[in-house]
């Protein structure tokens, strides 16, 4: 029982660095499938449930929670909860009714993030804020404060104001919103439906009147549209076919997983450095599962991979 108890307080001791990398490594394909497998159906799970809260919060509107997965995605890390409340602020009705003026979505989108309040107003972005103050009032908009954005550190790419226009662009020229992210299969089917530019006035600037003197095509690059398929497109085919029960939907869904490429970041970095742990988009989710759930909580003893380390000691 002591031997027991020193196994599982050196596996916590190297849970902060994902020490169990290299057991994983060691093993052949067929068993670490098995844990990836449990371990990106619990993640897949968990965000079922979380787009199932949304859509209750949305009065259970499938557009409209969408249009909020939508807005939460594009925001990023730094900036989700700001994009989600900024969906509620100007909900997707309100797009609907102007669909046809891309100056009036901009307008709605940018004006109640509060953002502009920042930056010099040019005749651009005067005129924005002229549409957003009609606007506002003709749906009651309440205007965000600026302080719930996260600027610093942000590259230009994945500013907010940025990503707002570019939302505009797909919000104006996609019919259909839903339907179409519903029958994506590929990724290059996730590019096509999201690769859209930001507006012509964005070509020469970043952020509001601060001009470039190089005009710069300002579209959702692969790397984005990648991360839109991970974590917009397949948690929303897989939730609708956990309610709609269609297993052609849910097999979709875990198709465009397992073919897109793992993502890139530090977690994910750090697991491979004990080799390729992560090859695809459902290994590398598999991974975050395992970071979040139990390498971060220190979990070991319960986690499927400390389980069968701890079972590996035993028998030994």
């Amino acid at each position: 029982m002591q031997q027991e108890k020193r196994d599982i307080e050196r596996l916590k001791a190297g849970a902060s660095y994902f020490a169990c990398g290299g057991y994983l490594h060691s093993l052949d394909v067929l068993h670490r499938s098995e844990i990836y497998n449990r371990l990106g159906f619990d993640r897949l799970a968990r965000k079922n449930h979380d787009i199932m809260s949304i859509y209750r919060q949305c009065n259970e509107n499938w557009p409209q929670t969408f249009y909020v997965m939508l807005l939460r995605t594009m925001g990023g890390i730094d900036n989700k909860e700001a994009f989600t409340e900024l969906a509620t602020r100007v909900p997707y009705a309100a797009i609907l009714r102007e669909r046809l003026s891309a100056q009036n979505i901009e307008a709605m989108l940018i004006g109640a993030s509060g953002l502009l309040e920042l930056y010099p107003h040019d005749e651009y972005i005067l005129n924005l804020k002229r549409d957003y103050e009609y606007l506002s009032a003709k749906y009651s908009i309440q205007t965000m404060d600026a302080a719930d954005w996260k600027l610093k550190r942000i590259y230009p790419n994945n500013h907010p104001v940025l990503r707002l226009s570019q939302i505009t662009t797909f919000l104006t020229h996609t019919q259909n919103v839903m339907d179409r992210m519903l029958e994506c299969q590929t990724g290059d089917d996730v590019q096509c439906l999201f690769g859209c530019e930001a507006r012509p006035y964005w070509e020469s600037h970043y952020t509001p009147a601060d001009e470039n003197r190089q005009s710069v095509s300002k579209r959702i690059g692969r790397t984005k549209s990648n991360l839109l398929a991970i974590n917009l497109v397949v948690q929303m085919q897989f939730a609708y076919s956990e309610y709609t029960g269609s297993e052609r939907l849910r097999s979709r869904a875990l198709s465009l997983l397992e073919n897109l490429p793992a993502e890139k970041n530090s977690i994910i970095s750090q697991w491979n450095s004990y080799g390729r742990l992560a090859q695809s988009a459902f290994d590398s989710q598999a991974l975050l599962q395992l970071s979040f759930e139990y390498c971060r909580e220190r979990r070991c003893e319960e986690c499927p991979v400390g389980k069968r380390i701890l079972a590996k000691i035993a028998a030994v």
